[in-house]
């Protein structure tokens, strides 16, 4: 039978003949760094959502609200960033982070929804 090493530090695998890594440690450590940029990528998405849903839900204390863009962006909030669109039959455009959204209004205003689910 082969000797086989562990891909991650080299060492000298002993057990099942499947085995490919030397303790639940290196296996650990070979997939977070396989995996590195795509998590960092999706925690990077995850944190400006969170940063977003907690302006809009600190904002929007009841079930509707408005509010200036300038207040939005002055507490960070980023535009870029929603969950989904929901698109109503006159044709207005909301935006949603989960169950908090918003409606663009003219002179630069917004309103401030809540859905209810």
């Amino acid at each position: 039978m082969k000797e086989k090493n562990c891909p991650e530090c080299g060492t000298k695998i002993i057990g099942r003949a499947d085995k490919k890594y030397c303790s639940d440690s290196c296996r650990n450590a070979r997939n977070n760094a396989i995996n590195k940029d795509s998590k960092n990528l999706v925690r990077t998405v995850n944190n400006r959502l969170r940063k977003n849903y907690r302006i809009l839900e600190t904002l929007n204390t009841k079930d509707k609200t408005k509010t200036t863009k300038e207040r939005l962006l002055r507490m960070g909030f980023s535009f870029e960033y929603f969950t989904s669109i929901y698109t109503t039959k006159a044709g207005s455009v909301y935006y949603y982070l989960y169950d908090q959204g918003y409606l663009p209004l003219e002179n630069n205003f917004y309103l401030l929804v809540k859905r209810e689910l």
